[in-house]
Order: structure tokens, then sequence, then C-alpha cells
């Protein structure tokens, strides 16, 4: 193959049956635990977990994932059906919130540091302003100016094989931060630039940085 994006035809898989004559059946244990609601294992698993990505998609099905953190129980339990997520300051983007407002399917996976399963949750979510609901989500005195309630459509536990290989939590499998540019500075070599003074600053770098 001389162009690795030129892929062959005859070999890519076009339907769900084709796909599934490709791997054995499904073991009778992974189809039952997906749940539509939260039960006690889900509950605590949110409640110990600071991290979370969010799985959305633009009303033509373009996808995006987001990362969300806190401390841990940020994500607040309302009922075994429903959750509620703060939005924090970002970058103002608001991908995710726009996307949510458009089409309000999403997915979520919850993470907890040095657990190498993970809580995946799938349904639907609002955006909501409601001050009742944004003060569960007080932090230091601070509210969010809106908050992502999702309904459960379906809950399970997925399986540790994924952070296993990858030794996410391994120390001994860190990497050196410094051996890549800065955020900054890489944002910087992918747009147009910016002049010596603000790459030297080192006040500007983070106050600029934190907002990427």
């Amino acid at each position: 193959m001389s162009d690795k994006s030129d892929l062959k035809q005859e070999y890519i898989v076009h339907d769900e049956a084709a796909l599934r004559a490709l791997f054995p059946p499904t073991h009778a244990a992974a189809a039952a635990k997906c749940l539509d609601h939260l039960d006690i294992h889900a509950r605590e698993f949110i409640a110990r977990a600071p991290f979370l990505c969010i799985g959305t998609q633009t009303l033509d099905g373009a996808a995006d994932v987001s990362p969300r953190g806190d401390p841990c129980g940020f994500v607040k339990v309302l009922d075994d059906r429903t959750i509620v997520i703060p939005d924090r300051p970002g970058n103002n983007r608001l991908d995710t919130l726009v996307n949510i407002v458009t089409q309000p399917s999403v997915g979520l996976l919850f993470m907890v540091p040095g657990f190498d399963e993970t809580l995946r949750i799938n349904g639907t979510a609002r955006v909501t302003r409601d001050p009742e609901v944004l003060a569960l989500m007080e932090v230091q005195g601070r509210l969010p100016k809106v908050a992502i309630v999702v309904t459960v459509r379906e809950m399970y536990l997925h399986c540790a094989k994924a952070f296993r290989r990858a030794k996410l939590w391994d120390a001994e499998a860190q990497q050196d931060r410094s051996e890549m540019p800065s955020l900054l500075n890489m944002i910087l070599d992918q747009t147009v630039g910016a002049p010596d003074d603000l790459r030297r600053d080192g006040r500007n770098r983070c106050r600029i940085g934190s907002r990427l």
C-alpha cells in the first residue's frame, strides 16, 4: 500500500453482521451487566471519581470528547436515573454545551485514580441554570454558571484490560512532561505565533495557558 491512508476497499467492514462475524459471541455476563439505572456500586464509583470524559456530537453527527475534573464527588447523583455535572470555567469554546443543546445524546466514562476499571454511562443530557441545582456544586463559594443534567439510559462497569495494558497508573510508566513543549508553546506553533516576550513571561504563559 503506497499511501497508508488509501485503504483497500475489500477489507473495509461495512455492516454489523460482517463485524460480528470476526469475533466470538458476547459473553453472557458482559451482556447482562448493562443496567438502566444507578445501583449502589455505580453510586460509590461516581462518588470516588474526580475525572470523567464526556462524549457528545453535533447536529450533523460530528463527534467530540471533552474532559471534566474536580474534587472527588463533584458529580452529584440526584436519583437512580439522574446525575448532574458542574460546568467549571474553561476556554469558553462551549463545544460540549452547544452539542448538548442541539443533540442531547451523551456518553460518559468515569475514572478513579488507582482503579483499572471504569464506569460507563450513556444517556441524554440537558443544560440547566437552575439555582437549586447549581447550589449543590458550590466550591469555595463559587457556583458554576450552568450544569449538565444527564438522564441515564444505560450504565455498566468496564473491565480493566485497557488500563492494565496501558499501565496508566504505574509510576514506572509515567513519562517526562518536559520532553514536550508547554501547551501554550505548542498552540503558538500551531497558530500564528506570538511575540517573544509572551514566550518568556511566565505569568502571561500561565494566564493564557489556563484558557486554551
